[in-house]
C-alpha cells in the first residue's frame, strides 16, 4: 500500500516497495558475508546499497542470531555511530535505520543522522526507549518477538494453535501503547525467525496479508534465515535464490518494505511483482 513516513522532518513517499539494505558492525552476525570490518568498508557497502536501489540502510551493532548474547549500550554505541556518521558524511540523503533495542542508543544514532529506529525487542529491553521515541520524530519499527536472542527459541510452543492471531494481537497492542506515547509513524515486522519454528514462520508469511488490518506498513525480515536454507539443505551462503523467491512471495502477500542482505536481487523481486501486478 502507498505510505509516507516523517524521518525527523523529511517526509518520505513511498508508492512501492522499498528496500532496506542490512549493514552489521558485528563480529558475529549470522551471515558472515555481512559482516564489516571497518568504517570505510561499511561506507562503501552502503554506497553499493544505494547504487542497487535500497532506500533505507539498516545499522546494527549487535547481533541478534539465536543464542546471540546482548552487549551493553556502550559497546553498541562505539560500533554503530562512527557508520553512521560515515554513511551521512558520504551520503547526506541517505535514510538510514539504527537497530537497537536501547534509548541512549537510539539518541545517539538519531543525533548522528539516523532517521528510523528498528528495534527487535518491541521496547521490552529497555524501559526508556518508548518514552524517547516521541522526541526523536523518527518512524519505528515494532517487531515481535519472545524472550531474547539468547533463549527466544524456547518459545515456539508459547503461541497456542494460531501463531498468527497470536503475533497480530501482540503487535496490536504495542500499537496502542505507541500511539498513547505520541508515536505516529510505525511499521511492523513479524519477527520471521525470532522465536518460532520453521512451520511457524511459513505460517506468518502466507497470512502476512492479514497484518495490513494493522493499518501500518509491514516489513519483512527474512533474508537468507535458517528457516529458508536448512529445510532444503544448503547454507546461508547459498541461499539466495531461494531468499528471492520467498521476496517474491513476500510482496503478493503484502510487504511493504524488504529487509536483505542483497539489494540488486531484492530490487529485481520488485520489479517483477510490479509487472504481475499490471
Amino acid at each position: 500500500m502507498p505510505f509516507t513516513l516523517n524521518c525527523n522532518g523529511r517526509l518520505l513517499v513511498a508508492d512501492r516497495p522499498l528496500i532496506m539494505g542490512i549493514l552489521n558492525a558485528t563480529p558475529d552476525s549470522f551471515h558472515a558475508a555481512s559482516r564489516i570490518a571497518s568504517v570505510q568498508e561499511a561506507v562503501d557497502r552502503a554506497g553499493r546499497m544505494l547504487e542497487d536501489g535500497a532506500t533505507f540502510i539498516d545499522v546494527g551493532g549487535m547481533s541478534s542470531r539465536p543464542g546471540a548474547a546482548m552487549i551493553t549500550a556502550v559497546e553498541e554505541i562505539d560500533r554503530v555511530i562512527p557508520v553512521i556518521n560515515g554513511i551521512m558524511a558520504s551520503f547526506p540523503a541517505t535514510y538510514v535505520s539504527c537497530d537497537t533495542v536501547y534509548a541512549a542508543t537510539a539518541q545517539a544514532a538519531v543525533a548522528a543522522g539516523a532517521a528510523m529506529i528498528n528495534d527487535i525487542s518491541a521496547g521490552k529491553f529497555d524501559s526508556d526507549l518508548f518514552k524517547v521515541l516521541p522526541e526523536l520524530k523518527v518512524p519505528y519499527i515494532l517487531m515481535h518477538m519472545p524472550g531474547k536472542p539468547a533463549d527466544m527459541q524456547r518459545f515456539t510452543d508459547s503461541y497456542g494453535e494460531d501463531v498468527v492471531t497470536a503475533v497480530f494481537d501482540f503487535l496490536g497492542e504495542k500499537l496502542i501503547q505507541l500511539r498513547e506515547a505520541g508515536v505516529n509513524d510505525v511499521l511492523v515486522d513479524p519477527g520471521w525467525g525470532f522465536g518460532k519454528s520453521v512451520a511457524q514462520n511459513y505460517a506468518l508469511l502466507k497470512n502476512l496479508n492479514a497484518f495490513s488490518n494493522l493499518g501500518v506498513p509491514i516489513l519483512v525480515g527474512i533474508s537468507r534465515k535458517s528457516s529458508i536454507w536448512r529445510p532444503l539443505g544448503i547454507t546461508a551462503a547459498e541461499s539466495l535464490s531461494a531468499t528471492t523467491a520467498l521476496h517474491l512471495f513476500a510482496l503478493q502477500q503484502g510487504a511493504d518494505v524488504l529487509r536483505v542482505h542483497d539489494v540488486k536481487e531484492a530490487m529485481q523481486a520488485v520489479h517483477l511483482w510490479e509487472l504481475l501486478k499490471e
